[in-house]
């Protein structure tokens, strides 16, 4: 008897053990997005099964099962593109072709410009320029003499237009011109812009760093060091740079450690939060804003059009009752939360994101813009977070340190930036820039519907996507005939249009009309086709049927 009780006690003190933690497992599991994209083990398992194959000439061009006359118009219209790319971009794909064969990042970007199968046919028979010359106004040139209205917004550098930051580096340069590119002292306009930074970012400290994926790492182990807890918690489809922690999955060679990927805008995410007693910080990108719990969208897994579920809405409200709740929450549980604003720092707003919804963080990360046109990384903290060392401990610190960090040159740039910040003029930029995208977005969404064509714009301000309300297995294909227009895109094609805030009414006609152009010229040349078989679901069903004989 005594021995049966005795196991028995055994028994339900390792259940109060084990029940608590697996409680816990769950709700983890829970809160994670459902998707791939918030399982990275399993992303990564399933990256290591897709087989790469790539379509014949006949699949290329036919890989929805389309009438004979479409396809024979596709394939007119490729013809037709070549040429004429071959012609009139003749110096700078050449330029190009070189450059490919000894920089890695070239050959990257060609072979995942769009979906992987179509791929080698293209990049054999359609070749396409990474050379430009010059910059004015909202347009740059290519190598054969060619301008571009620029909608890549420099990956979101280009806040206020490139001329406006040829001006702050060229003064900035000659402000600092006298001590040149004397490293590890300061310049003494840097104490100018510590001051400043305090101001914008309402935080006591500031640090200095080489790029945006340096300031998000030293603001994660600052966070990981102070509270003296491992785990991070970032959320589904959030870019946070290129380094492990906040990279997993697929992408990432390592795997994920002590990362969590949840679901954004969740309540289930919030309790992992309120129940965990090991999450250092959480890592708030806020252009998820725009599409939540999806990733950066890019033409090179455009392979139908669902694209649109995702990427039609950005309600800022909702948003910012979520940053409130997580604000809330994180205070609770003394739990960093950092806003990594390295992309759309002052482009919202001059206070950045913490202006523009309304909420406070404990760590803010800029880059981009912020250095005047040159590379920079900055973190802004609280006083407690920011030290690197403990007193009562001296060989406990936590080390950072770049050679670059605080470069003459980049603090007189930046001077020079948060100079113009103040001025009447941007703050006037600032003040209408909400209204004044909304309504192009509007003008460009009813323009599409009055041409007819399977095309709408979701935006969050000057930063647009594009979607598609037709099913189709060739909407990637847009970009090149955009490119005939004259609209220049970055390399992962419509799924980000990054306008800089200096496009006039008159400029941004001008881009309004060369897609209408762009769109109605694919049309005609068979790549949308109106089949009442082809939806998003058959397509899906499609792919993966390629994909399963490929495998087996």
């Amino acid at each position: 008897m005594e021995q049966t009780f005795a196991l028995t006690a055994t028994a339900l003190a390792a259940l109060a053990l084990i029940l608590p933690r697996a409680k816990r497992r769950l709700e983890l599991s829970l809160a994670k997005h459902r998707s791939l994209a918030g399982h990275s083990r399993m992303a990564k398992r399933v990256a290591r099964l897709l087989p790469g194959y790539a379509y014949d000439e006949a699949e290329f061009f036919n890989s929805d099962g389309a009438p004979v006359e479409a396809v024979a118009r596709r394939r007119a219209g490729l013809k037709r593109l070549s040429a004429l790319f071959a012609s009139r971009y003749a110096k700078t794909i050449a330029m190009t072709a070189d450059a490919r064969e000894v920089i890695s990042d070239l050959q990257f970007t060609g072979s995942y410009r769009v979906p992987f199968q179509y791929s080698p046919y293209l990049r054999e028979h359609l070749k396409v320029g990474a050379f430009l010359q010059a910059s004015s106004g909202v347009t740059f040139e290519d190598l054969d003499g060619n301008r571009f209205y620029d909608l890549t917004g420099s990956y979101g550098v280009n806040v206020f237009g490139y001329d406006f930051y040829r001006s702050c580096v060229d003064e900035g340069i000659a402000l600092t011109h006298r001590l040149g590119p004397v490293l590890g002292a300061y310049h003494p306009c840097a104490a100018d812009n510590v001051r400043r930074l305090q101001a914008i970012s309402g935080l006591d400290e500031v640090s200095f760093h080489m790029s945006g994926t340096e300031a998000v790492m030293q603001a994660v182990r600052l966070a990981r060091y102070h509270t003296k807890r491992n785990h991070l918690v970032r959320f589904c489809g959030a870019y946070h740079g290129w380094w492990e922690d906040v990279q997993p999955g697929i992408g990432n060679p390592l795997p994920p450690r002590e990362t969590h990927t949840l679901k954004d805008m969740s309540a289930r995410s919030l309790q992992v939060l309120r129940t965990r007693r090991d999450v250092a910080c959480v890592l708030i990108n806020p252009l998820q804003a725009m599409h939540p719990n999806a990733g950066a969208p890019g033409d090179s897994a455009l392979l139908d059009s669902s694209r649109r579920a995702r990427f039609n809405s950005f309600d800022r409200a909702a948003y910012t009752a979520w940053l409130q709740q997580l604000r809330e929450v994180c205070t609770e549980r003394g739990i960093v939360l950092i806003f990594d604003e390295v992309f759309v720092g002052f482009r919202l707003a001059a206070g950045g994101a913490q202006e523009y919804f309304g909420v406070r963080a404990d760590m803010v990360t800029y880059g981009k813009t912020l250095g005047g046109g040159l590379p920079v990384g900055v973190v802004c903290g609280r006083r407690d977070l920011m030290q690197r060392f403990r007193a009562e401990r001296p060989a406990d610190i936590c080390f950072a340190r770049g050679t670059f960090n605080a470069h003459p040159y980049v603090m007189g740039a930046m001077k020079v930036f948060l100079d113009r910040l103040e001025t009447a003029a941007v703050k006037t930029i600032y003040a209408d820039a909400d209204a004044c995208w909304d309504l192009r977005a509007a003008r460009f969404n009813q323009a599409m519907r009055e041409a007819k064509l399977p095309l709408q714009v979701a935006n969050m301000q000057s930063i647009w996507t594009v979607f598609y309300t037709q099913p189709s297995r060739y909407n990637w294909m847009l970009q090149f005939y955009l490119r005939e227009q004259g609209l220049g895109l970055s390399w992962i094609g419509t799924g980000r249009l990054i306008f800089s805030l200096n496009y006039s009414d008159a400029d941004f006609d001008a881009v309004l009309q060369r897609f209408i152009q762009a769109a109605t010229t694919m049309q005609a040349e068979g790549w949308w086709t109106a089949d009442a078989a082809l939806t998003n679901k058959t397509i899906k069903r499609s792919i993966l049927r390629e994909v399963l004989r490929a495998r087996f």
